[in-house]
């Protein structure tokens, strides 16, 4: 059955449902991931949430999808727009096809699409919002304002790992598994909270450090965690993550604006200024930190993405506080980033038993 994408500028492009056609029209932020590989752990990845998701390689889901690379217990994408949806899956550790698994989760999938041209309508005039429909009927859209966080934060209070050498709290504004996960290998204790926690709650869990996770949306729409995100910084040596990072950097004044059409994908160069190393990352975001709007703030520019010199990461000059916009802990994509781990654990160790104000 022939279905379509409807785009914000008029654009409509012809393709087929893969799944069932959906029973109303779909809406969403149209945005482009160019990753050959990794679509389960796009899909499941909560910083996607509401999202009409376009893959650019030309063939998705040969390889099925398995019951461990899954990043979230469900996918959080609107929808998803491929050129052709391979249902005849050859892998060992599949268990359903692309098509099957987004059945289950009523995401509807539209096949035979120029992804092509529609990348480069994203590329030229910037993410917007989008509707895969039944019709090609010219329509207007417009998005929820729903804030998302709250949609993928977990409501109550997770505990994992025992007695580990060192307690984490993580404060989950839609946080990856494979995040819960490199700090578990490290022999973490880690309590994963809801992402508006208050300061005091966090304070009584007593821990030696604090881990603010990616998510989804506009940092800005979080400015009422701001006091609590500031008071965690002034107090514990702190690892922010994608959103985490720009909610770090917002808490002590700097600003943040959104890219044209973002970065997505498993291929992004990022050079650490501090060891002159340059490594590929994975990446999933809209917005960045502004670097002018960084004076004043005591931040300091670790990382810079060589596709656009936008900021990749952040370091304090007087807090324990670090930040990445890229996922470290990857998965999809390569894992060079990992050792940011491993430097965020030995500043906890650092300052290990002192809950005092830093500065």
């Amino acid at each position: 059955m022939d279905g379509f994408l409807h785009l914000e500028s008029g654009d409509i492009f012809k393709g087929k449902w893969v799944t069932t056609s959906p029973a109303k029209d779909i809406d969403g932020e149209i945005v482009f991931f160019t990753g050959m590989t990794g679509y389960q752990e796009v899909l499941t990845d909560p910083s996607y949430k509401d999202q009409i998701l376009v893959f650019t390689y030309p063939l998705i889901g040969n390889y099925g999808i398995n019951e461990e690379d899954f990043e979230s217990s469900k996918p959080h994408v609107a929808g998803v727009v491929v050129f052709e949806a391979n249902d005849n899956i050859s892998h060992y550790r599949a268990k359903y096809s692309l098509k099957d698994y987004l059945q289950k989760w009523n995401i509807p999938l539209l096949a035979h699409i120029d992804t092509r041209a529609v990348v480069k309508k994203i590329r030229n005039q910037g993410s917007m919002p989008a509707s895969l429909s039944t019709s090609n009927s010219p329509k207007e859209i417009s998005l929820s304002k729903d804030q998302k966080v709250e949609k993928v934060s977990e409501p109550t209070s997770q505990w994992f790992g025992e007695k580990g050498d060192s307690h984490v709290v993580l404060m989950d504004f839609g946080n990856k598994k494979s995040i819960l996960t490199s700090l578990l290998k490290r022999n973490c204790q880690v309590t994963v909270v809801p992402y508006d926690t208050n300061f005091k709650e966090i304070q009584s869990l007593k821990p030696d450090g604090i881990l603010l996770s990616n998510g989804p949306g506009d940092p800005k729409e979080l400015k009422h965690v701001l006091p609590t995100i500031k008071k965690l910084l002034l107090h514990y040596p702190t690892l922010g993550i994608c959103l985490g990072h720009q909610l770090a950097a917002l808490a002590l004044g700097a600003d943040t604006k959104k890219l044209l059409f973002g970065h997505r994908g498993a291929n992004h160069p990022i050079k650490d200024q501090l060891n002159q190393r340059v490594f590929m990352s994975s990446q999933n975001h809209s917005y960045v930190v502004d670097e002018e709007s960084l004076k004043g703030t005591g931040f300091k520019v670790r990382y810079k993405n060589l596709h656009d010199q936008s900021i990749e990461g952040l370091t304090h000059t007087n807090l324990p506080v670090q930040t990445v916009q890229f996922h470290p802990e990857a998965n999809p994509g390569p894992g060079e980033g990992d050792y940011i781990f491993d430097e965020f654990l030995n500043k906890v160790n650092q300052y290990s038993g002192r809950v005092t104000q830093y500065a």
